[in-house]
């Protein structure tokens, strides 16, 4: 579990399967790859803590510290889907629609950072997205992470043509954090 001043990064309990399947099932939340209905959105769960048991580290729930509310996910993880930047580990984040705005995709964010480069001793973090999702793209400005458009890729997940299969992909450094 990590702590930021506002936010709780945690392991997913069984209480989050429907706050989460709610949040996966919003089309403006989940413009790729697209809505997940419950049964989609409790296996993404259960991928999540099979990698916690593998590699120690996942993509966690997000609780408000104040009341205990579920704002969403965030967290870091292996990658290693066929892209030309793989292995690698990624950070990422989805928060339910009604917090945005609010800078907890940021703070959530900026804590994995931390953590990951500070007690996991990782030496790059990178962020992808597609080239339309202004909102992830802020984050990653604010963050500090720097676009390397020479490892920017076209998702094969979706059909060439698709509006949203060219992504960006961003990254940031342990000795840049460190120094920052």
């Amino acid at each position: 579990m990590l702590e930021t001043e506002r936010l709780i990064l945690r392991n997913w309990r069984p209480e989050d399967r429907p706050s989460f399947a709610a949040m996966n099932a919003d089309p403006e939340v989940m413009d790729f790859p697209g809505p997940l209905d419950r049964r989609e959105s409790d296996a993404e769960i259960d991928d999540f803590l099979r990698r916690w048991r593998l590699d120690g580290f996942c993509f966690a729930a997000i609780e408000r510290r104040e009341d205990g509310v579920f704002l969403g996910m965030a967290g870091i993880a292996r990658c290693d889907m066929d892209l030309p930047f793989c292995p690698c580990v990624e950070i990422g984040w989805r928060l339910v629609r009604a917090h945005w705005d609010r800078g907890y995709a940021t703070e959530a964010a900026r804590g994995w950072l931390d953590h990951g480069f500070m007690t996991l001793g990782l030496d790059e973090i990178v962020a992808f997205t597609d080239v339309a999702n202004r909102r992830s793209l802020a984050v990653m400005e604010r963050l500090g992470m720097r676009r390397d458009t020479s490892r920017d890729f076209e998702h094969p997940a979706l059909p060439t043509g698709h509006a949203l299969r060219p992504h960006v992909l961003c990254s940031a450094r342990r000795d840049d954090w460190a120094a920052g």
